[in-house]
């Protein structure tokens, strides 16, 4: 693996990203609550370009059974990209899809001093 600057620490806030092309892929890392994640910009479903779309949150639903309710809850805030082709929603922290077994495609990310370095 190579590692490539890609940033400063003091040009990604929190809940940011920096979009960078590395060896001819578009790879974003996001500041997620001070740690840093890296994935490729490519969509599991349709190749999209995940890494473009918003940051939200989701639902969580608890049903209880005894009295016939169910709890909803938003949690998750800015945590939660959705694909802006087709809404496909991942949690930014690990990368996994909330719908699916698919994961988006990750790379290790360190700090060094204020560098940002992706490895690839």
């Amino acid at each position: 693996m190579k590692d490539h600057v890609i940033g400063r620490t003091d040009e990604l806030n929190e809940g940011e990203r920096i979009l960078a092309e590395i060896e001819g892929r578009e790879i974003a890392v996001f500041n997620v609550d001070g740690e840093y994640k890296a994935y490729t910009n490519w969509c599991v479903h349709q190749a999209g370009p995940v890494c473009e779309g918003t940051l939200t949150g989701t639902w969580t639903a608890e049903y209880d059974p005894e009295n016939l309710e169910v709890c909803m809850e938003w949690c998750s805030e800015d945590k939660i990209l959705s694909c802006p082709w087709h809404g496909w929603e991942y949690d930014v922290t690990n990368g996994e899809s909330l719908t699916s077994k698919a994961k988006l495609p990750s790379h290790p990310v360190r700090v060094d001093g204020e560098d940002i370095i992706v490895s690839i």
